[in-house]
């Protein structure tokens, strides 16, 4: 298995041929994920072939957006299908591959550590400091690419709910990422409280404004 030269192929791809308009799911969030994916492994002593498996599934966990913005984890694994064979890849390491990638879809259902590891990495940012600014980065995204168009207000609300829901399937993850997860959790629901006070005084200017 070739990595190097898969790596090298799918980042120029990538590179190349992502919308602009993909803030969010573009050439470095790839790149924040396959660094995410190294450091967890390493805590989760994953090594070997294993390890060259899962690097190679967080490189083309994303590919799919390059067709098609939802249910684009298959395209994923149709372009991974595609050209893996030809980098020394057997059928027994894409289907592998595939299972991890498919995977991250949300929710997410990881059926093993590798698939864990790749499902931590890919929300890593839940857990993060820069929560935030990757959210807006998001929320843009959505915008401009999806038929669920969604209000400021609106997709914080669905953030808080979506950092409620999630937990981080490896102990790793969970020890890097959880007591920064719940801070950012608290922001969203103060950030939704001075939204919901700021509406209110907006409403009550104007009543009196109007008397």
């Amino acid at each position: 298995m070739n990595l190097k030269s898969v790596k090298s192929v799918v980042l120029g791809k990538l590179k190349k041929e992502l919308k602009p308009s993909l803030y969010y799911h573009n050439y470095q969030h790839t790149l924040d994920v396959c660094e995410s994916v190294d450091r967890l492994a390493e805590m989760e002593n994953i090594n070997g072939q294993d390890l060259l498996l899962l690097q190679t599934a967080a490189l083309f966990h994303d590919t799919g957006f390059i067709w098609r913005y939802e249910n684009n984890e298959e395209l994923a694994c149709e372009y991974s299908r595609e050209i893996l064979p030809g980098f020394e890849y057997k059928d027994k390491h894409i289907d592998r591959i595939c299972s991890m990638i498919m995977a991250t879809q949300i929710p997410q259902k990881p059926e093993d550590k590798m698939g864990m590891i790749l499902c931590d990495a890919d929300l890593d940012y839940i857990g993060r400091g820069d929560f935030f600014i990757t959210a807006l980065r998001l929320h843009r995204e959505w915008s401009e690419n999806s038929n669920q168009k969604i209000t400021f207000k609106n997709w914080y609300l669905k953030q808080q709910s979506f950092i409620l829901q999630h937990d981080y399937f490896t102990e790793s993850a969970k020890n890097l990422r959880d007591n920064t997860k719940q801070h950012n959790l608290s922001q969203v629901k103060e950030l939704l409280n001075l939204l919901d006070s700021t509406t209110a005084e907006t409403v009550g200017s104007l009543s009196s404004a109007l008397k």
